[in-house]
C-alpha cells in the first residue's frame, strides 16, 4: 500500500538584504566559470519571526557551468530579541541559481528578475546555542532569492 503523496506547507519567516561585493575568480577559465567568491559586508533582515542584521565578514562561494551556479555561503546574523539583546547565529546557505539565454541577455540589459522568473533556490542550515532560538535549529528551511544592486535578496521560508 502507497501512503498519499503530502503536499508540503511552508511558513514565510523573514527577508534577508545580504550586502554583497563584486565577486572575484579564485578558479577557472573564463571570468563567468569556475569556482568564484563574493565578500559579504553586512545587511539586515526583517520578517514576521525575526529580525536584526548581517554581520560583515562571511562570503559566497560559488562555481559557475554555463548558465547553472551552484552557491555555498556562510555568514553570521545577529538577532534581536527584544529590550535591546541580540543573539548569534551561524548560517550555511546552500543551493542553485540558474536562467536560460533570455534571462542572462535581460540580466545584461539591467533588468531585474524575480523569483518567479529566475530559478534562485537554496536551503540553510542554522546553528546557534540561545535557547529562544532553538526553532532555527530544529527545522528545515529554504530560501527564494533574487538579486538586486549590491545585495541578494532571500526569502526564508520553513517548511511545517
Amino acid at each position: 500500500m502507497t501512503a498519499p503523496l503530502i503536499t508540503p506547507d511552508f511558513e514565510y519567516c523573514f527577508e534577508l538584504r545580504v550586502a554583497v561585493d563584486d565577486a572575484f575568480p579564485i578558479g577557472g577559465s573564463t571570468p563567468e566559470e569556475g569556482l568564484h567568491f563574493a565578500p559579504i559586508t553586512g545587511g539586515t533582515f526583517a520578517g514576521p519571526r525575526l529580525a536584526g542584521r548581517i554581520l560583515p565578514g562571511g562570503g559566497d562561494w560559488w562555481t559557475g557551468r554555463g548558465l547553472t551556479v551552484r552557491l555555498d555561503a556562510r555568514y553570521v546574523i545577529e538577532a534581536e530579541l527584544g529590550d535591546g539583546a541580540t543573539a548569534a547565529v551561524d548560517v550555511v546557505n546552500r543551493g542553485y541559481w540558474r536562467t536560460d539565454e533570455a534571462g542572462i541577455t535581460r540580466l545584461e540589459a539591467g533588468e531585474e528578475l524575480d523569483e518567479r522568473q529566475l530559478y534562485y533556490r537554496t536551503a540553510f542550515v542554522f546553528q546557534t546555542e540561545h535557547p529562544a532560538l532553538e526553532w532555527l535549529t530544529a527545522s528545515q528551511f529554504i530560501g527564494y532569492a533574487r538579486p538586486e544592486p549590491g545585495h541578494v535578496v532571500i526569502r526564508v521560508f520553513r517548511v511545517v
